[in-house]
């Protein structure tokens, strides 16, 4: 061992390059994700110690919210599907107004893009109530304006089967939109509401893109590019869906690989692989989950099984779906999940503009420019 001052200084500076090669890339500026607008173009509120008959979030629940960053969740608010009345859609309506009168200190209900930005704000998080189904609605268009009075900014075209409207991604025909379903689209769009088509067939999705003359989103996919799954969107939508202003949000669900269970890595790829066809002012998030951990336990599994087992016998399950996956990354299982997926942005070599996009910038410009404010 070379104990001279020169051999200390030469096994000093080796050490410390070593250090450097070897260190983890820094992750996203701390400052920056404060004040980033975060927002789910898909997703739900939840309380990891909720029970059944409760309307209060728990210390818990608060906490992990407000820990999350969590600007903006468009949340469901009915049931999808042709057997949802009229009157059980304004149901759940209702119970969502109540749990957001119920915890004013941490939501706020969404009707325009200021709300959203008053929601960061005052450190709350604003609900945005979308409806996952026009089948609701039918050929009675005139309840596009009802919905929107009762607070709903996003209405979804097509679930997973066919409509009135159109079909949806698993309808084996493709046949894309009815005279009815172009007919809704004009009417959400002259009620100044966002069109989703997230769940529709690859002509469904097509040719509502076509039809629009307004941004629009698909607000929960993945790239169908990458993994051949009907609930994915194939590229040459995607780039149609940006060249209208619209935004993609990628979700965090089994359909982005075989086998339905999905790393951080393969979250990321179908990210980048959206920015690519789309550009990086056209994709989002959109995991279409809960904000709060998902605990794999036995009630978990068996709970799984049973919702599973319900959608195929709906005939609603996507490829991809069973009765043992989870409807998640397991790699950002977390109530920290946003924070996470920016660091590792951060680490891949993202630049921090991109990421504040990704995060909710993309979507805070199309909900100001459908919605106003």
């Amino acid at each position: 061992m070379d104990m001279t001052r020169r051999g200390v200084l030469a096994g000093g500076a080796a050490l410390l390059l070593a250090s450097r090669a070897g260190a983890a890339p820094a992750g996203f500026d701390d400052r920056l994700y404060r004040k980033a607008i975060v927002i789910d173009g898909l997703g739900a509120v939840s309380d990891p110690d909720f029970k059944p008959g409760m309307t209060r979030f728990t210390p818990r629940g608060l906490a992990e919210m407000r820990a999350s960053g969590a600007t903006a969740i468009q949340m469901t608010v009915a049931d999808p599907g042709n057997d949802v009345s009229l009157e059980q859609a304004v149901q759940a309506l209702a119970g969502g107004d109540q749990v957001i009168a119920d915890n004013p200190d941490i939501l706020l209900h969404a009707l325009t893009a200021a709300d959203i930005r008053a929601a960061k704000a005052s450190g709350r998080i604003a609900i945005v109530y979308g409806l996952q189904d026009s089948a609701v609605i039918g050929p009675v268009l005139d309840r596009v304006a009802l919905f929107r009075g009762l607070g709903v900014r996003v209405i979804q075209l097509t679930y997973n089967l066919r409509n009135l409207s159109g079909d949806g991604s698993l309808e084996p025909a493709n046949a894309g939109l009815s005279r009815l379903g172009r007919a809704t689209i004009e009417r959400i769009e002259a009620e100044r509401l966002l069109l989703d088509l997230s769940h529709g067939g690859q002509r469904t999705i097509a040719e509502g893109i076509a039809a629009a003359k307004r941004p629009l989103t698909i607000s929960h996919t993945g790239c169908r590019s990458l993994h051949d799954n009907p609930r994915n969107v194939w590229d040459a939508e995607l780039k149609a869906l940006a060249d209208k202003g619209g935004v993609a949000g990628i979700y965090w669900m089994p359909f982005l690989v075989p086998g339905g269970k999905p790393t951080k890595d393969d979250l990321i790829r179908h990210m980048a692989h959206a920015v690519n066809v789309c550009g990086e002012d056209h994709v989002a998030i959109g995991t279409d989950g809960m904000l709060s951990a998902t605990v794999i336990d036995d009630d978990a599994r068996a709970n799984q099984k049973k919702f599973y087992e319900d959608r195929a016998a709906k005939g609603i399950a996507a490829p991809g779906e069973g009765p043992d996956v989870f409807n998640l990354v397991m790699d950002y299982n977390s109530h920290m999940r946003f924070r996470m997926l920016a660091d590792d942005l951060a680490r891949a070599g993202w630049p921090a503009a991109r990421i504040e996009k990704i995060l909710g910038g993309n979507l805070l410009r199309l909900y100001g420019e459908v919605w106003g404010g």
